[in-house]
């Protein structure tokens, strides 16, 4: 039988990175020794504290529905949050828990864009951004960088997309796949073009915490009341607490926004998970003295890949200053990203994600968030695959 699909399902693309994760784990448990640098999650454990708080929520039958936006519990320790950490004021009525980061950014995508809209997408981006826009039924228009400029666009590369339907700027600093962190004065510079023609900004900053060599992370939500009216502020627990398989992620966004955003939530998922938003609550008010050993260890990969990838055959890479990605490009090899990346998984059992699916064909995602272990023997396999072209 032939069934009859949405015009909007038939637009979609698959997930590459899940669907090379997948054939990773499929060749794992047929007894294969695959090196996997394909996902995007801490290789630490949840902290014991936040596991605690929702084991104890559930041993105290909190396990219903709640408020579609979250427990008010929740919505208040985001918004300390955001004052803490950002000096940014928001009130609980702006802020909206979702079933995790990418739940939120597709909400705003639902939100705000329709048919006929334009939507700016910096390449290399995440690849769920432009398949969120075609879901609302925008238009993704993407501004390309490169590794000359350290994977970031100029303000004048972003006035020349601006076009009477430009609706929405997706902005993701620190960056995946590239770890790419706008300083504050590239973010401001960037917000004030937004501000100027009456463009919103998603401002994705999941990464926030996870920075290197001194880099400073600014939300562009605070270089003026203007430019926080015109910014949607996103974020998560996935991957500055390890809770990726939670599904709890929040946005701050002006009241009018946040209110719409809560509706269309209450139609479709409902509430985040019950007892998750209590280790939620706990996450935000709780220590954060994980996150000094995660990042030591997380530099320490970071640099030894980045001094081994240049030394590669045909390969050359930026290094990066957040998130725990690595973008090399691969240009000098003579092959595209498709073809290198399912040629090292086939030859040399490594699993990476082609540049392709982020809107780079050069290049390809090396996560380092795996052991130390992983990442030399990962490495040393790929020389070899480099070594065999």
């Amino acid at each position: 039988m032939e069934y009859k699909l949405s015009d909007r399902a038939k637009l979609l693309s698959p997930s590459v990175t899940l669907a090379i994760d997948a054939k990773a784990k499929e060749l794992k448990a047929s007894g294969v020794d695959v090196v996997g640098f394909g996902t995007g999650q801490p290789d630490f454990d949840t902290p014991d504290f936040i596991k605690d708080a929702a084991k104890n929520a559930l041993d105290d039958g909190f396990t219903k529905y709640t408020q579609a936006a979250g427990i008010p519990e929740l919505r208040q320790a985001v918004a300390d949050k955001f004052k803490r950490e950002n000096g940014l004021e928001y009130k609980p009525s702006q802020i909206v828990v979702s079933c995790g980061g990418k739940h939120s950014c597709y909400n705003i995508m639902m939100a705000l864009c329709q048919e006929g809209d334009e939507v700016l997408i910096p390449a290399p981006y995440w690849l769920s951004y432009p398949e969120m826009v075609k879901l609302a039924g925008a238009t993704p228009v993407v501004v390309e960088a490169s590794d000359a400029t350290e994977f970031k666009i100029t303000p004048d590369q972003l006035r020349a997309a601006i076009t009477p339907n430009t609706r929405l700027l997706i902005f993701n600093t620190p960056g995946n796949p590239t770890g790419t962190v706008y300083t504050p004065e590239e973010a401001k510079a960037i917000g004030d073009v937004c501000v100027e023609h009456g463009i919103m900004i998603l401002s994705d900053e999941i990464y926030e915490h996870l920075l290197y060599d001194g880099a400073v992370h600014q939300s562009v939500a605070t270089c003026s009341p203007e430019h926080q009216a015109h910014t949607i502020v996103t974020h998560g627990f996935a991957k500055a607490w390890s809770m990726t398989g939670w599904r709890l992620g929040f946005i701050a966004a002006p009241e009018p926004i946040a209110k719409k955003i809560s509706a269309i939530q209450s139609h479709s998922t409902s509430n985040p998970t019950s007892f998750a938003q209590v280790g939620g609550v706990a996450a935000l008010n709780g220590s954060m003295d994980h996150l000094k050993v995660w990042l030591e260890e997380f530099d320490k990969r970071r640099k030894y890949a980045f001094e081994k990838l240049n030394t590669l055959k045909g390969v050359s890479c930026c290094n990066a200053k957040g998130a725990f990605y690595l973008f090399p490009n691969i240009s000098g090899t003579g092959l595209k990203s498709g073809e290198f990346c399912a040629k090292l998984l086939e030859k040399q059992n490594v699993a990476a994600v082609p540049g392709a699916a982020f809107g780079a064909d050069d290049n390809f995602r090396f996560s380092y968030a795996t052991s130390m272990e992983q990442i030399e023997k990962g490495l040393a396999r790929i020389e070899a695959f480099c070594n065999s072209l």
